[in-house]
């Protein structure tokens, strides 16, 4: 896919779940079907779910349901700027995020994209949650460092749950 500027997406996306959230050079948009195959997405896994709602209500928001899954996938060099998550209907509801296969260097500031940043690993199984205060903070993924996931080879999966409609 491509960013509203042009630039080709050097990670690799597809969705599950009711709506899938793209990019194109129009824009960004949650969608109902894949604008490449103009076909529904498939169902969210109901163990991704259970997973995603157990991670929100462990970081304080109870009652979260997900309508999308977003699905990248990372090769090595690959990268994904600092950015806001605020395509979604509301913001009332927060992100919840799941790292799969090679670590990765998530970067977190504020709601400026030029407030501070904060640098975290996230490894194999690790969960991320942001709502609140924090749902519009800018955030980020550094280029992929070259390696092995015995899970998942020489990638790195984000499994990244929302609320858009």
């Amino acid at each position: 896919m491509k960013t509203p500027g042009g630039h080709q997406m050097t990670a690799a996306l597809t969705n599950c779940g009711a709506l899938g959230w793209v990019s194109s050079e129009a824009g960004y948009a949650y969608t109902a079907t894949d604008p490449l195959t103009g076909v529904g997405w498939p169902a969210m896994p109901a163990r991704w779910l259970e997973l995603a709602q157990a991670a929100a209500a462990e970081a304080g928001y109870p009652g979260f349901e997900p309508d999308v899954c977003l699905i990248n996938r990372y090769p090595v060099g690959s990268k994904l700027g600092l950015h806001q998550d605020k395509d979604e209907r509301s913001h009332d509801h927060p992100v919840v995020s799941i790292s799969l296969g090679l670590p990765a260097t998530f970067v977190f500031g504020g709601l400026k994209r030029t407030d501070p940043l904060t640098a975290f690993t996230l490894s194999h199984g690790d969960m991320a949650v942001w709502g609140g205060a924090s749902r519009l903070y800018h955030h980020g993924v550094r280029t992929l460092a070259k390696g092995v996931h015995p899970a998942t080879g020489d990638v790195r999966y984000a499994l990244t749950f929302r609320k858009a409609g």
